[in-house]
């Protein structure tokens, strides 16, 4: 417990700050303040060494307009220092060793040119998506396993080596395992906590932990040792295949870092399994107690290509455990729009992640960049079986009609196709395809888009509220000057199986847009991104697509369902023919 002398210290150098403001003497206290407090409470000096650093970013933009990085970034720029910098990093080492990860991540790179930085170019994006916090979480024992999944070139590993160049200095009595399916991966990582770690002249590992060095190491093996002699060095690295028993063990972290190779691994089933059996089987064996007999912990760095992948069955398994920590991020932010990983340097913007998603299959991109990853086997509507066109046929189509499935809650889509009818296929040319919580614009939206492709039928999913909808849409395309016959109708329950019972008609007699005549993230490139990743091995996935899809199936095929009809004079295409009621 801090003492109360510490307490009165504090509290003095508020008042002082409330009279006179912030100046460098109530700095210079603050940061002996803080230096003190980490021997008697660690818990009351966090709350005194971050209050130290934002009076010393508030004197620092009072002065000059920038806060610190900026101030920084300017220094090394013109070769020159600034003395509060200085206490900046006074603050960030004493916090730095008493076991805060982003001070940590902050000195260790003091000494390095900003632009050659990893850590603070990337800070403010790391922050945001909670990755710093979930390492700090794992620290303090928040967590027992983290899972990460981001974009690649992210940063993941990279992340990872300084974490762990950190915890063998955190916790010397104690050895760690770097796990991953390649050979050249573990070596890289190897080489790179080794020079974190040991190179002196780009980071300062040696300031943070002045007692500890490295004292033996071992490249064939790709393992080195800080402090002490162990059972098991610091740093131990290994490969899927590689003969672990007796070799290897963790007993602080298992770090298991992209155990599928790529893409061709991940499509197999039986990849999937023998990879699973290699980490509960092999990886997970190696764990062992800490120094202070407490579990060992996990952090799994993986592209998320399979439901099925590691990192997918430790989710299941886990489900509703608090102690295990999931960070999975997209590469746009889908409330603002703008790129999750947009970093200062070597960053990701919007108009690279539309360019990579132009060139790459859209499952793929899923996987790689959305977080997304999918059971490929049992895809109901893969892309070699989707009929598709660039033309629509000759002549008037039989009839024009929609189908519409609403929004729910959450996440859920409001999808509806509209179709021609050209004997007995069907031509899916539009649609409303939008997850949009705007109701007054998800009704606008598809009056406009019954109305501009003069639609003569539309049926509604009367559940959760379609009845509703189908009547305010109605109203709005009637007040456009258009009259459809809007129709609405309850829907059977068991989806999944109505769905798998249409699956084949779908793809027999609806053809789709070719790929070319669209984007991806326009209305109809979400239409059938959704129906491409549609799995009946697939958990939580968006059904929304093919379910519309299904009961439009139902609605055609089961005769009590449509109205009878016979071929007329269409009374809204002049000189053409359709079908009339």
């Amino acid at each position: 417990m801090a003492s109360l002398e510490l307490k009165k210290a504090i509290s003095s150098y508020e008042n002082y700050i409330n009279i006179h403001g912030i100046d460098e003497e109530v700095i210079n206290a603050y940061v002996l303040a803080s230096q003190a407090a980490y021997k008697e409470d660690r818990e009351y000096a966090l709350k005194v060494s971050s209050r130290a650093k934002e009076i010393v970013e508030q004197y620092i933009h009072n002065l000059t307009g920038a806060n610190s990085w900026e101030l920084e970034k300017y220094a090394f720029a013109n070769k020159t220092w600034y003395e509060i910098l200085d206490k900046l990093y006074d603050i960030l080492l004493v916090e730095a060793q008493n076991k805060v990860v982003d001070s940590g991540f902050r000195y260790l790179e003091k000494k390095r040119e900003p632009k050659e930085r990893f850590y603070m170019p990337r800070r403010k994006q790391l922050v945001k998506i909670g990755l710093v916090d979930a390492l700090q979480g794992m620290i303090d024992d928040k967590y027992d396993i983290l899972c990460i999944s981001l974009i690649p070139g992210a940063g993941k590993t990279s992340i990872e080596k300084f974490f762990n160049a950190l915890i063998i200095g955190w916790f010397p009595k104690d050895f760690n395992l770097f796990y991953s399916h390649s050979g050249d991966i573990t070596r890289m990582y190897y080489d790179g906590v080794l020079d974190i770690v040991s190179n002196s002249d780009e980071y300062a590992w040696n300031d943070i932990f002045p007692d500890l060095s490295v004292t033996r190491t071992d490249a064939k093996m790709e393992q080195f040792n800080v402090g002490k002699y162990k059972p098991f060095p610091s740093v131990q690295c290994t490969s899927v295949g590689s003969k672990n028993a007796g070799k290897v063990r963790a007993s602080k972290f298992l770090l298991v870092d992209d155990m599928i190779g790529g893409i061709e691994e991940a499509l197999n089933p039986m990849i999937l399994d023998k990879l699973w059996n290699k980490y509960a089987v092999d990886a997970r064996q190696r764990k062992i107690q800490d120094s202070d007999g407490k579990p060992c912990k996990e952090i799994h760095i993986a592209t998320r290509w399979s439901v099925n992948d590691v990192i997918g069955r430790i989710q299941r398994m886990y489900e509703g455990n608090k102690r295990v920590k999931v960070i999975s991020v997209p590469d746009i932010d889908p409330q603002t729009g703008e790129s999750n990983f947009d970093y200062e340097f070597s960053g990701f913007t919007v108009d690279f992640f539309a360019d990579q998603q132009l060139l790459m299959d859209d499952i793929s991109y899923k996987c790689l960049y959305k977080q997304e990853p999918i059971e490929r086997e049992g895809l109901l509507f893969p892309e070699d079986k989707i009929r598709r066109y660039l033309n629509l046929p000759h002549g008037e189509p039989e009839i024009i009609t929609a189908q519409c499935d609403t929004k729910g809650k959450g996440t859920d889509y409001f999808v509806m196709p509209v179709l021609q009818k050209y004997g007995d296929e069907w031509y899916c040319v539009d649609c409303v395809c939008d997850n949009s919580a705007d109701y007054e614009y998800q009704y606008e939206n598809a009056a406009n888009v019954l109305v501009s492709n003069q639609a003569q039928e539309c049926e509604f999913e009367r559940n959760a509220g379609g009845d509703r909808v189908a009547l305010e849409v109605n109203k709005r395309v009637e007040q456009k000057g258009w009259i459809c016959n809007i129709t609405d109708v309850p829907t059977e329950t068991n989806k999944e199986a109505r769905i798998f019972q249409c699956s084949s008609w779908i793809l027999q007699h609806i053809i789709f847009k070719d790929s070319s005549l669209y984007t991806p993230k326009e209305p109809y490139g979400v239409m059938m991104s959704l129906l491409k990743q549609y799995s009946v091995s697939g958990k939580r996935q968006k059904d929304d697509v093919p379910d519309v899809l299904s009961n439009f199936a139902i609605r055609i095929t089961k005769g009590n369902r449509v109205a009878k009809v016979e071929a007329i004079q269409n009374p809204f295409r002049m000189g053409g023919y359709g079908y009339g009621y």
